[in-house]
């Protein structure tokens, strides 16, 4: 196995960047976080490989400035596994791909059973990947050499694995799909923050009453605002299950607090006054949460036979000839169209129902122009049957 060495300054990152200037061909890209250990999202160590470049491995945190390595190689084509997920730390550090292409995302597109990275380099190139350092605090310094080794597998063979895929995605005549979806990939807005993200907790379900979801807000609030101080996962510090435990508990005094068997966790006691300051917050806070979360106005689908029994007939018509056709073109179905897209459409269709007019509502809920052609006469033709479809139709709704 080869010896890695981790680019960790500004001059290593210069003769980096000009060896990667020039290689030839696209360039693969990966991206190690501290998931599970550390509160940010950031890179803590970045891969790239070239072809007559060789590899490369950067620390971002310690070397800062990340331009050169924009300028080397900012004007390529990309090579990403599962894209969605590093592109935002790849932002942060400064990175910006002109286009990418996703084999994660191709190999669901091709119809591959297994899409995970390690099955899809066994499936395409006949090699097999240790997956053993997956789950590491990529924080850590320094980095081990095998977990440098396992970093570097992550793009070594990316290349050849892009080449393989980009003439399957040809002979079954989707290469326009594809582009379509990595340019979506790319171009994806940073989701809006959740309004309640504290309604997340593992467990809440169990807490009673709008003053105990107060208290509920405040610890969690509390944990997220000394994780981000941290930088530590919140669940490190004190998992969502103690939490919810000091709410059912609701003790009477810091003193009992500390005496909740389940509250454990590294700051469960260390942090003992913050806890406690966060109940009487909670307990004190004149603005109390509902007791549920507010919806998006779309009611779960096992009701609409009741609430909305056209938009129920719509649905049932329109779901079995999308996952056929999803089928015949050997892809999973979600991939062809989301169920939340088919859902929101069935619910509310447009005034006049025919393909041009769903193919707006459709688009107006992201979806792409080759999902709109695929799949509007289908759905609109089903909308059309559900009409004249009998009260006891087959099929649930789910």
């Amino acid at each position: 196995m080869a010896e890695y060495d981790v680019v960790a300054d500004a001059a290593g990152l210069a003769a980096a960047a000009a060896a990667l200037s020039d290689g030839t061909g696209p360039v693969a890209v990966d991206v190690e976080r501290a998931s599970g250990f550390r509160y940010s999202q950031r890179a803590y160590l970045i891969q790239v490989f070239r072809r007559d470049a060789g590899v490369y491995l950067f620390d971002p945190p310690a070397i800062g400035d990340m331009s050169a390595l924009q300028g080397a190689i900012g004007d390529l084509e990309w090579i990403l596994h599962a894209a969605s997920q590093d592109l935002p730390s790849l932002r942060e550090a400064g990175l910006e791909p002109p286009s990418v292409f996703d084999t994660e995302l191709a190999a669901r597109l091709l119809g591959h059973e297994r899409v995970g990275l390690g099955a899809v380099v066994e499936d395409t190139l006949g090699i097999t990947l240790a997956k053993a350092h997956s789950a590491a605090d990529w924080s850590t310094r320094p980095l081990p050499q095998p977990w440098l080794e396992y970093a570097a597998l992550d793009v070594l063979h990316l290349v050849d694995v892009y080449d393989v895929l980009v003439a399957e995605l040809a002979e079954q005549g989707k290469t326009e799909i594809a582009a379509q979806e990595f340019e979506a990939v790319r171009t994806k807005p940073e989701r809006p923050a959740r309004e309640e993200p504290w309604r997340r907790l593992s467990g809440l379900h169990t807490v009673r009453g709008r003053r105990s979801l107060a208290v509920a807000r405040a610890l969690w609030l509390a944990r997220e605002a000394y994780a981000q101080e941290q930088d530590t996962s919140p669940g490190r510090l004190v998992p969502d299950r103690s939490l919810i435990a000091a709410v059912l508990a609701d003790p009477a005094s810091k003193h009992d607090l500390a005496r909740v068997k389940d509250f454990t966790g590294r700051a469960s006691r260390t942090q003992l006054d913050r806890w406690w300051a966060a109940i009487e917050a909670g307990r004190a806070d004149p603005a109390l949460p509902a007791e549920r979360a507010t919806g998006d106005g779309m009611p779960p689908p096992r009701a609409w036979a009741d609430r909305n029994p056209a938009a129920d007939a719509r649905l049932k018509a329109a779901r079995p000839l999308v996952e056929q056709l999803a089928a015949d073109l050997r892809m999973p179905t979600e991939n062809l169209l989301t169920p939340d897209t088919l859902r929101r459409v069935a619910w509310a269709p447009p005034a006049e129902v025919d393909a041009a007019s769903v193919g707006e509502v459709l688009a107006a809920h992201g979806a792409r122009p080759w999902q709109i052609a695929l799949t509007a006469p289908v759905i609109a033709h089903a909308f059309v049957d559900s009409l004249h479809a009998p009260d006891d139709s087959p099929g649930g709704t789910s």
